[in-house]
């Protein structure tokens, strides 16, 4: 693709200047001309028949064509590229995404702390599908791990209230041998020993263990002996004390046996060690690939390219960096950061009258790059929107990356009907086979839809398909791939046109979701933006995307089809310096509220450190070849409210008036996003950071254009539109002219692109020769059917599953933005939920399966309970909390639950609620998770039912009364309960707007219909999978297990083969215990509603449905229908997960996880701290178990370590994998983890768990996985079993141990 060279503002200097980017199909090319004009060309990124690299292919071409001598031919294939007329080359790449995605870096090799060699491998402990019993992963980046004998430790929990003395005393203590019992190491080092040294962040450190030289070269001899030539180096706190990092780095690079030596702190010097660690092992793995990529790009060239030209290389940050400095866990998002660039510095310009005054101020940009797997949304608002935490392919990256978020919907997305609704992706048919009009036999696809539909043309696409790559796109095979799909689907009583249509709209809704994540989860209004889409398959899909989300304005640049590349030709050049902190910028006035802005204790230290990294970056940039004068410097503090996780990078403000000024930008951008203020917090900073650029090119002003009319169409086609067939005129876009003016519905055809406009739509062509379309907004049909005329509409189902899921999602996310404890926050221990007005559970987020079913009995007894006879009744401005297991529907005391109902015109239309788990409400031990208790008011707060708020107003008096007034002690935490609650309540307000606005949007009546048609959904799915399994086994199926005290679990399901009703009956289970593994029915729901979803193996909507085939039959006061004052606080945790395995035995589904959540609460009168531990998964008829990962009823995350040790008076001694305690099969069980804690105080630890007596169980012939331990290690080293329920104190030099259960095997091993 050639086309004439345009004028271009930015001028000419007599040199070519290349932007490229190399796309994992295409490259695409933008040169300016030595004279000033501009070129574009587009080719495929691989093929080996005709030249080796495209962008020096792309590079060549350009240069041929445009000499300026005129002549063509002296820039022939296969001859070094001639350098001298190049002045710059600009290049993005998607080689280290392929390379992350595919698993094909360089071999390397991870070398970490001792006791952490399996860390990166757990990681947080979650998997990302909850309902996918196999728990798949991607696998790790290294090959191979050593683990150093080194260790340092944060002084200050361990130098509380000792003197100078006693620590002198410590400084000059050595490390001696200690005990020799078999489970403490004989060289382990002894906390608190050894010289106290002031860390990068002012933090005073110990090293108690300094790593040996010799042995250090000993272990990385063995992994160069095996080929490994890149190296990781993770250490804890290496962010804080890097010396022990920097000295492995300084050993292996005097061994000259590695090519690559990433050490963790100078790839990103932030805390967390966990995704510090994998961007480390990303660097080392990613960089070869670089360099060897570059190595084979510069072999196209002369000498010059490296002495003469400019090479440089777009990062994640949006920001250039020269070739030598471009690092592997840089470039994960360098294709898709042109493309930000571009549309930002595209879109987000003012438009001028012709006397220069200006129009309209820019309005914020919505990024839209739809390609062929995936869909990138993003963000701008005169400012470039950055994150310091994300994770591609499974591998958590630390590092300044632009905030873009990727759905798996592109062209290539398949399509599926599945139990009556339209599904789309995350499947993708990719570039081979492809859609099935690529005359590949390839899948259906969204393209195919598009071809049907007529809105792809295939007289306008080249003739590059079929086995000889010259025929046209296949629109006979799409229309027979509808057909066939129409066919094998009865129950679909709608034509193909209309088939493809409906698949068109819900990938459309898939792709609005995250961009309704990326503005209304932030405080934005949506329809106060417009929409930049590119991409080859945006534009088809961008302006009924628009009308979705209330969206009036689309912008389609003439280089949409390229932007990325464009986008790299006006990029900044970047350097940015960052360091960790730990300084408190703003003390809260005590008593008054308020920040004393006479205090600014971190002004001696901030500002010389800000300067600091701003002359380090500067003196980078310039040494680059940039003048001083040209180098723009902003200055940031990372900044959070003390207590909490939740940090925002804040912008230096230019002002002299303000005294802490970063203070109310700080409040203001918290408040906008969360919605409120933490009052009586102080302000902290945990990263001091600066960034150093040097604009790119910038696009002038543009003018408006007088409106010429609407020019001649090319030719007229029929397309399908939501009214039908309609005939509708095509255009050629390079027939268009400023001024024009062209009214949907009309096609415009791009050379790389096809642009629909949909009806309402105008589209106007803009003085530089880009569409500025306006959408006209959706008008909302006064529908007067009741809810129960409607009939169901399988591509509304689809819609509206979207919908109701992605509000309980975003509710999901407020609740874990605004919260305060680490539970919530941290662990996202919580669920958030939709319920119809007489408490129907609609949609629940996959947050925590054991809330699944539980909110609802919670929602129905609220409802029962208010309005019952004598009672005040439901009202707007009230707010519900409970948490009674027994009476109210809960699960256990600290799974707090928060409902609010949904008002209209005085009445009520459906209720919100979200469950979070509290770490402390009072009762006999820290954490309130006593592993003794016997009857409930041991375990803390009971609340069968109150007004949390009650008229709008926050009833704090009488909330604090409960949560405090306890038999057994109240809370310990009161201030982060109420901060907790009240985050609960927002996130529940962030629900009622979002549903207020689909009510709104599409009709009271259809809302309320659809909820209802979605548990219909889900009640066939499971009716169906209910009579496959009965025609396949038989209609009766039974198992049982048994608690490690030998309280049995029995089941009995008896199937309906021809309704699919089922009757669960767990007749023969044990009585109600004398301890807390007693367990309400709503666990028992819960544990049974995420066994069916499980079992039904598809993405079906999760809600009462599932449930309503079933019939329950639980025994009263047996172990899973309790009387309602025995204690069940195990019951909720443990119990659950046996209830799971005993369904999943029935169904001879997998073998059996390992049944436990290894409950594990700390704490003294001071704090506490609660946390779940993961074990080893079952595996099934085809996959190995994982290990160390959360499986069935919980999926809370880890606290990282060295946030651990950073907030908590503990050691962590050792967290890794436990070698061979999975179960033996011919597929293997998941192996459990050892976690060893040492407390730095004396503390009160409490372990709550089972199997620790009986095993895993294996199927079908396969062997059971380990039980689990738990062991107190005495100073000594003697070793203690203290079984599977204990609390005490553990004091100063002993250590808690905690080995969880294996998973079972299956099938006979060889």
């Amino acid at each position: 693709m050639s086309p004439t060279p345009t004028a271009t503002s930015f001028g000419g200097d007599g040199r070519f200047h290349f932007a490229i980017d190399r796309g994992g199909t295409f490259t695409d090319v933008h040169c300016r001309l030595p004279d000033g004009s501009e070129v574009v060309s587009k080719l495929l990124s691989v093929d080996p028949a005709n030249y080796d690299d495209a962008p020096t292919e792309g590079i060549r071409r350009v240069l041929d064509e445009y000499d300026p001598s005129g002549h063509r031919g002296r820039h022939p294939r296969g001859r070094a590229v001639n350098t001298s007329l190049i002045g710059s080359i600009r290049m993005g790449t998607t080689v280290a995404t392929n390379a992350l995605l595919e698993r094909e870096g360089e071999r390397m090799g991870l070398v970490i702390t001792r006791g952490f060699g399996d860390l990166l491998r757990i990681g947080d402990q979650t998997r990302s599908d909850i309902f996918d019993l196999t728990c798949k992963a991607p696998d790790v980046l290294y090959e191979e791990v050593i683990e150093i004998d080194e260790r340092v430790m944060l002084a200050e929990f361990y130098d509380e209230n000792k003197s100078n003395e006693e620590i002198g005393v410590l400084e000059h203590m050595s490390q001696t041998i200690q005990g020799g019992g078999q489970y403490y190491s004989s060289d382990w080092p002894k906390a608190g020993i050894g010289k106290r040294i002031t860390g990068v962040t002012g933090e005073i450190i110990i090293p108690i263990r300094v790593p040996d030289a010799d042995a250090v070269r000993a272990s990385l001899q063995t992994l160069a002996d095996k080929g490994i030539k890149s190296l990781a180096v993770v250490f804890l706190h290496s962010y804080v004390y890097p010396e022990h990092e920097k000295l492995v780095g300084e050993i292996a690079k005097s061994m000259n046996c590695f090519s690559e030596i990433s050490l963790s702190h100078e790839v990103m010097s932030m805390v967390k060690l966990v995704p510090r660690g994998h961007t480390a092992c990303a660097a080392a793995y990613l960089t070869p690939k670089i360099t060897k990529y570059l190595a084979g790009f510069t072999r196209g060239f002369d000498d010059g390219l490296m002495t003469n030209v400019r090479l440089d290389f777009m990062k994640s940050d949006g920001g250039l960096t020269p070739v030598n400095d471009f690092g592997g866990h840089q470039a994960i998002l360098s294709g898709p950061a042109g493309g930000v660039v571009g549309y930002a510095k595209t879109s987000y310009r003012p438009v001028l009258d012709e006397e220069g005054n200006a129009l309209n101020k820019p309005i914020p940009i919505i990024g839209f790059d739809m390609g062929g797997t995936s869909t990138d949304v993003s963000r701008y608002d005169g400012t470039f929107e950055h994150v310091f935490e994300t994770t591609t392919a499974g591998v958590s990256i630390q590092a300044p990356q632009l905030d873009i978020h990727t759905v798996a919907a592109g062209g290539g997305s398949r399509l599926f009907l599945q139990n009556g609704l339209f599904v789309v992706g995350p499947e993708s048919s990719k570039a081979h086979p492809g859609p099935v009009c690529y005359r590949k036999n390839g899948y259906l696809s969204v393209t195919d839809a598009n071809v049907v539909l007529g809105r792809v043309i295939p007289e306008h696409f080249p003739n590059i398909f079929g086995p000889n790559e010259d025929e046209p796109l296949d629109l006979d095979g799409a229309r027979a791939a509808f057909r066939e799909l129409a066919e094998k689907n009865p129950d679909f009583k709608g034509t193909i046109e209309e088939m493809a249509y409906g698949f068109i709209q819900v990938a459309n809704e898939a792709m609005c979701r995250p961009i309704r994540n990326l503005t209304q989860m932030r405080g934005f209004d949506i329809t106060k933006h417009a929409l930049a889409c590119f991409g080859g398959a945006g534009p088809q899909h961008a302006c009924a995307m628009a009308r979705s989300l209330g969206i009036t304005k689309v912008y389609v640049h003439r280089y949409g089809g390229i932007l990325s590349a464009y986008g790299l030709s006006m990029a900044d050049a970047v350097v940015e310096e960052q360091e960790p902190a730990k300084e408190t910028y703003a003390i809260v006035k005590v008593g008054i509220g308020g920040f004393d802005e006479n205090q600014d204790p971190s002004a001696a230290t901030r500002e010389a450190r800000l300067e600091e990294l701003a002359v380090k970056a500067r003196l980078t940039l310039m040494k680059q070849g940039y003048s001083k004068e040209s180098i723009i410097i902003e200055k940031y503090l990372n900044m959070r409210y003390q207590g909490t996780d939740n940090a925002i990078m804040i912008k230096e403000r230019k002002t002299t008036d303000a005294k802490l000024p970063y203070a109310k930008t700080f409040v203001d951008n918290y408040h906008r996003e969360f919605g409120f203020e933490l009052e009586g917090r102080d302000i902290l900073i945990d990263d001091f950071r600066v960034r150093a650029f040097v604009p790119g090119p910038l696009l002038p002003p543009q003018h408006s254009v007088p409106l010429i009319g609407s020019p001649i169409p090319s030719g007229s086609t029929r397309a399908y539109f939501e009214n039908g067939w309609e005939n509708v005129s095509t255009y050629n876009f390079e027939d268009l002219k400023p001024g024009h003016e062209i009214d949907g519905p009309a096609i415009i055809v791009q050379n790389i692109s096809t642009i629909i406009l949909e009806i309402g739509c105008t589209a106007v062509v803009t003085a530089d020769g880009d569409l500025d379309i306006s959408v006209a907004r959706k008008k909302y049909e006064d529908d007067t059917k009741t809810a129960h005329e409607i009939k169901v509409d399988p591509v509304l189902l689809s819609i509206y599953a979207h919908r109701f899921m992605g509000i309980a999602e975003q509710m999901g996310r407020t609740l874990a933005r605004t919260a305060i404890s680490v539970n919530i926050k941290e662990r996202l221990d919580f669920s958030c939920a939709l319920f119809t007005s007489d408490g129907g559970l609609v949609a629940n987020a996959p947050h925590i399966p054991v809330h699944l079913g539980a909110m609802q009995s919670a929602v129905k007894f609220q409802v029962e309970y208010w309005n019952s006879e004598g009672r005040e009744g439901i009202k707007e401005g009230d707010v519900f909390v409970s948490n009674h297991p027994q009476l109210a529907g809960g699960s256990h005391l600290p799974d707090i639950t928060v409902i609010t109902p949904v008002f209209h015109e005085g009445t009520i239309l459906f209720f919100v609620a979200s469950r979070g788990h509290h770490g402390d409400i009072g009762g006999i031990t820290p954490g309130s998770m006593p592993p003794h208790s016997t009857s409930l008011e041991e375990e803390g707060a009971r609340i069968i039912a109150f007004k949390l708020v009650q008229n709008g107003r926050f009833q704090e008096g009488g909330i604090t009364s409960i949560l405090v007034n306890q038999k057994f002690g109240g809370t310990r935490n009161l201030k982060d309960n109420l901060s907790d609650l009240r985050a609960q309540v927002a996130a529940n307000n962030s629900g009622i707007r979002l549903l207020q606005s689909l009510v709104i949007e599409n009709g009271l009546e259809n809302v309320q219909a659809y909820m209802h048609f979605i548990q219909h959904n889900a009640e066939m799915a499971v009716r169906q999978m209910l009579k496959s399994f009965a025609a396949t086994h038989g209609a009766r199926a039974s198992a049982i297990d048994y608690l490690d005290d030998g309280t049995p679990i029995k089941l009995t399901i008896d199937i309906d083969p021809k309704t699919g009703n089922a009757c669960f009956d767990f007749e023969g289970t044990g009585p109600q215990i004398l301890g807390n593994l007693n367990a309400p029915p709503a666990v028992t729901y819960s544990a049974v509603i995420y066994s069916l979803r499980s079992l039904v193996g598809q993405d079906i909507p999760l809600n009462q449905g599932c449930l309503a085939p079933i019939e329950f039959k639980i025994p009263r006061f047996s172990l899973l229908n309790p009387s309602e004052d025995v204690g069940v606080v195990g019951g909720n945790v443990l119990t659950s997960q046996r209830v799971v395995d005993v369904v999943l035995k029935a169904f001879k589904a997998c073998a059996a996880s390992q049944g436990c959540m290894n409950n594990l609460t700390f704490g003294d009168d001071r704090f506490g701290y609660y946390e779940t531990i993961a074990g080893g998964a079952g595996a099934g008829p085809t996959w190995e178990g994982r290990s160390g990962v959360h499986t069935h009823c919980t999926n809370t995350r880890i606290t990282d370590p060295e946030i651990l040790e950073r907030r908590y008076p503990v050691l962590l001694r050792r967290f890794g994998l436990r070698a061979g305690s999975g179960g033996a099969g011919m597929h293997n069980g998941g192996n459990g983890v050892i976690r060893e804690i040492e407390p730095l105080r004396p503390l009160v630890m409490s372990i709550l768990s089972e199997r620790r007596t009986l095993r895993p169980y294996g199927l079908e012939g396969g062997e059971p996985g380990m039980t689990g331990r738990n062991l107190l290690i005495r100073e000594g080293g003697i070793a203690l079993n203290i079984g599977a329920k204990r609390s005490g104190v553990i004091k100063l030099g002993e250590r808690l141990v905690i080995e969880t259960p294996g998973g079972g095997g299956y099938g006979v091993g060889a």
